[in-house]
């Protein structure tokens, strides 16, 4: 039992491991960086950093070919602490070593918790607009919403990946239940009339989707392009009565309207929603360009910030490095849209914002007082040398 701990602690604690994790951690930033041309930053970052192998695709099945970030930036972890544990003694000669890389330690932990609670979306407003809501880039929902009342909407929203399943779904609130038939993640549509050489029969019986065809594409990864999600969901009341098949589709922009028991329904795919207590209100956008060019020289935001209990109503200016910090989100700068009259918010949570900061710190001070140590050491000796 000795004998395996103590090969299992030479393992962790080896120079030779750490040698080793830094070069597989160099061809993975690689690989990574040519294949971004393909895939965009984000897609990039789910493939090859917060993974623990990276996957190719080899006749339809996903094979691990290489350790992912995960993999090795845990085992890196691993050996640090491990070799401070059984090899570092702590002294003031080393105080700037171990210093350093107790910044490195929580570098690779504050990644580690920013790819696993970080959350993404977007704030599109137009200028005059207010909204209470961001909307996910990546993340789509089925929403079905009774407007039966005029004062308020009850709205259940069916996550997408619930509908690539394919399992009947009940909510108490609905009275049917929703059958996804089939679900493509990028897909896109176009009118009967307009494709007179097609032979399949319609994909739905209800709405526009009797006279719509469904042409599923590749999915993309890149950040300048969008995935367009379509589903053929089936509603089903009582006694398995089938209420007929809808297609849903980002790229419907109205919401489909039925009516069944008495009340209204609304429904559509659209990207998922993060609501707050709280709107903002785009009050003016500003596009100042280099004179004589068209390259943007800055582009801002003033926003009237509004909570619902009263208790903020406050106006703010939002610009490159000058986000909004409000609720555990930062609201940062990202585009514009429709000839400078629609801004494109940013919104950004991620608790574990402030370690990378923390940490370079940590090791800026620690790199400083190592240097400081040996410099005086080096001056002191060579005084005395003279």
């Amino acid at each position: 039992m000795n004998d395996i701990w103590n090969s299992f602690v030479k393992f962790f604690t080896s120079l030779q491991v750490t040698v080793v994790l830094l070069a597989l951690s160099i061809v993975l930033i690689f690989a990574a960086t040519l294949d971004q041309v393909n895939l965009g930053i984000w897609a990039v970052q789910e493939k090859y950093f917060r993974t623990f192998f990276v996957l190719w695709d080899i006749k339809g099945f996903p094979v691990p070919v290489f350790p992912g970030g995960y993999f090795i930036g845990g085992l890196l972890l691993l050996n640090l602490i491990a070799s401070h544990l059984y090899r570092f003694k702590f002294s003031w000669k080393k105080s700037g070593i171990s210093l350093t890389h107790a910044g490195l330690i929580i570098l690779l932990v504050g990644e580690l918790l920013t790819g696993l609670l970080q959350e993404e979306f977007q704030l599109r407003l137009d200028q005059g607009q207010t909204r209470n809501y961001s909307e996910s880039y990546r993340d789509n929902e089925l929403a079905i919403i009774d407007v039966t009342d005029p004062q308020w909407d009850q709205v259940v929203a069916i996550p997408a990946e619930h509908l690539l399943k394919k399992e009947p779904i009940q909510h108490e609130r609905l009275p049917f239940r929703v059958v996804s038939r089939s679900y493509y993640p990028n897909a896109t549509i176009q009118m009967r009339d307009q494709l007179p050489n097609v032979s399949t029969p319609p994909p739905a019986t209800r709405d526009i989707g009797a006279k719509l065809v469904v042409m599923p594409m590749a999915m993309t990864y890149k950040q300048n392009e969008r995935n367009l999600p379509t589903s053929v969901v089936e509603l089903i009341g009582p006694a398995n009565a089938s209420l007929g098949t809808w297609v849903v589709s980002s790229m419907l922009v109205q919401p489909q309207v039925f009516d069944y028991a008495g009340r209204t329904f609304r429904m559509a795919l659209r990207p998922t929603r993060a609501y707050k207590p709280y709107s903002l209100t785009l009050l003016k956008f500003s596009h100042d360009r280099y004179m004589g060019t068209e390259i943007p020289k800055n582009f801002a935001s003033k926003v009237r910030l509004h909570s619902e209990d009263g208790s903020t109503d406050r106006e703010t200016l939002i610009y490159m490095n000058n986000p909004l910090r409000y609720d555990g989100l930062t609201f940062y700068q990202a585009g514009f849209d429709n000839n400078d009259t629609t801004t494109i918010l940013q919104v950004v949570r991620n608790p574990s914002w402030l370690l990378p900061y923390i940490a370079c710190i940590m090791m800026g001070l620690g790199l400083s007082i190592q240097f400081g140590i040996h410099l005086f050491a080096f001056a002191n000796k060579r005084r005395k040398t003279a």
